[in-house]
């Protein structure tokens, strides 16, 4: 069994709020990057409709994917069963899993994107909007993995329960990065 660290018997209202609020207002003001992005993205967006597509699809898989760690480190971490030692076999068990999950999850959506390009008439092939999806999706879920970790430890490491501030510091991040990642990438591959 890991040490138990400092207690996270945090159960007040206030206690929650107190960690929560200041922690929702920044994090807002953070994510308003991602609707920039989005906007200085326009031109590409109407060239390729299909990628508008695939926006909301890929920066929410990223997110549900740091959320699932996160819930997962957390439930260790209240259960004494880990201390995010590099040697921890469970921890890269669920890193892996998390990797694999990406990985299925973003070539279903570079081929659902296909089909779905079809219907709408985008002639982008299925081996651009793969490429985009697996490169954009993987690298997403590297950082949904490390903010996951990362917010996992250090709210524990502050006496913070960590199932109060991961999830929203996760999907805040990813949201941003997965913006910028995906549109920047995608610019990039189609030679914009």
């Amino acid at each position: 069994m890991a040490d138990t660290g400092p207690s996270l018997g945090t159960w007040g209202w206030r206690t929650i709020v107190g960690h929560m609020f200041p922690m929702l207002v920044a994090l807002s003001c953070i994510v308003l990057v991602a609707g920039i992005t989005l906007e200085d993205a326009e031109a590409l967006l109407e060239e390729y409709g299909i990628l508008a597509v695939m926006v909301p699809t890929m920066i929410g898989m990223g997110g549900n994917l740091g959320a699932i760690l996160s819930s997962r480190l957390s439930t260790r971490f209240h259960l004494g069963t880990t201390a995010l030692d590099p040697r921890d076999r469970v921890l890269w068990a669920n890193v892996a899993a998390i990797l694999c999950l990406a990985l299925s999850v973003f070539s279903l959506l570079g081929v659902g994107a296909t089909l779905l390009g079809r219907v709408i008439g985008s002639t982008l092939p299925l081996t651009d909007l793969l490429v985009i999806s697996l490169v954009c999706g993987l690298s997403v879920a590297v950082i949904a993995i490390v903010f996951s970790v990362g917010a996992t430890y250090a709210a524990y490491r502050l006496g913070i329960d960590p199932d109060d501030v991961t999830i929203p510091i996760v999907t805040s991040v990813v949201d941003v990065f997965g913006m910028v990642i995906f549109l920047g990438f995608s610019a990039f591959w189609l030679g914009g």
